[in-house]
């Protein structure tokens, strides 16, 4: 089962995109595919203009990195993946699931599948900390308002909770699928982002991320 998250920032720099998105489409993600609890990978491209401007995420099982054949993967990397890998300076997460939830019509029927309709053409990650002891203070605050009024959007697909595992980064993950940036014009979007409740987390919240990306392409 895909309880774990491997999330990638990466940025091409001074490399052609269309070869950088060759190297990543046909040779580093294959080979990750290759190796046993790898399930699904989904590349997008930033449409807030910020940057990193792509991101990857890979779902995978628990203690997938820590394979041999996973660890082979370097030890048998081509000449062009180890100067892509250089010169792309990934930045990489790993995230354990806390909590999935789908919109009506949008559970699939396998768990490690994706959402009815596959991939979301548009995915929304905001992560964030939060001070010791509000822990569950933000927790409720998802299950008991924010998820259930963002899942009652018009477009919304699913939403997913992570907690970081390994790497620099906020704690907590929330990675929320969507059919488009249209979404978040809608005026159930707007009531979800603007409660009293929200604005109280939001006060206390520690190294705030949110980013919107476009699906580049996916693979399972």
């Amino acid at each position: 089962m895909a309880d774990g998250l491997l999330y990638v920032y990466s940025d091409p720099g001074s490399v052609p995109e269309d070869e950088y998105n060759d190297w990543y489409d046909n040779e580093h993600v294959p080979a990750r595919l290759s190796v046993p609890g790898f399930i699904s990978v989904a590349r997008y491209r930033a449409l807030d203009g910020l940057t990193p401007p792509w991101l990857a995420t890979y779902d995978m099982a628990p203690g997938t990195l820590d394979t041999p054949a996973y660890k082979a993967l370097a030890e048998t990397a081509s000449d062009r993946e180890k100067s892509m890998m250089a010169q792309v300076a990934p930045e990489r997460r790993v995230y354990g699931l806390v909590e999935e939830h789908y919109a009506a019509g949008f559970e699939p029927s396998s768990p490690t599948a994706w959402p009815v309709g596959g991939p979301a053409p548009v995915v929304m990650a905001v992560s964030m900390s939060v001070p010791d002891g509000t822990e569950d203070d933000l927790a409720a605050y998802y299950a008991q308002e924010h998820y259930p009024m963002l899942l009652a959007v018009p477009g919304w697909r699913r939403i997913r909770r992570f907690r970081l595992a390994t790497g620099t980064g906020p704690m907590y993950l929330s990675l929320h699928e969507v059919d488009g940036e249209h979404c978040f014009e809608e005026d159930a979007y707007k009531a979800a982002t603007s409660t009293a409740w929200r604005a109280r987390i939001l006060e206390t919240a520690i190294g705030r991320e949110k980013r919107v990306f476009g699906l580049h392409k996916s693979w399972e």
